[in-house]
């Protein structure tokens, strides 16, 4: 369940608002009012922490001379056979 941010709203422009925290299913609805002062409040929406790791990329890089990079398992543009029980499916894609 997340937890959302809510924020009293004072009667009087000069008082200090007070925050709290709420753990709520997604489907509830929003509080209307603080739950021990019946204050009325508003959802504050906060940012969540981002996290970026050193050395994450966003693509990769396949080697296609290697066999892992077809679908059959064996590497494009060599010629040779299959052992017995072994073959291309329909639709393989590539020749040999």
């Amino acid at each position: 369940m997340p937890t959302y941010v809510y924020e009293t709203v004072p009667a009087d422009s000069d008082a200090e608002p007070r925050r709290f925290e709420v753990f709520q299913r997604m489907q509830d609805e929003p509080l209307e009012a603080a739950p021990d002062t019946g204050e009325p409040v508003r959802r504050i929406i906060t940012g969540g922490i981002g996290i970026r790791l050193k050395g994450l990329k966003r693509s990769t890089v396949v080697n296609k001379k290697s066999a892992a990079a077809t679908a059959c398992g064996c590497a494009t543009g060599k010629p040779h056979r299959h052992p017995p029980g072994r073959s291309h499916g329909p639709g393989c894609g590539h020749k040999h």
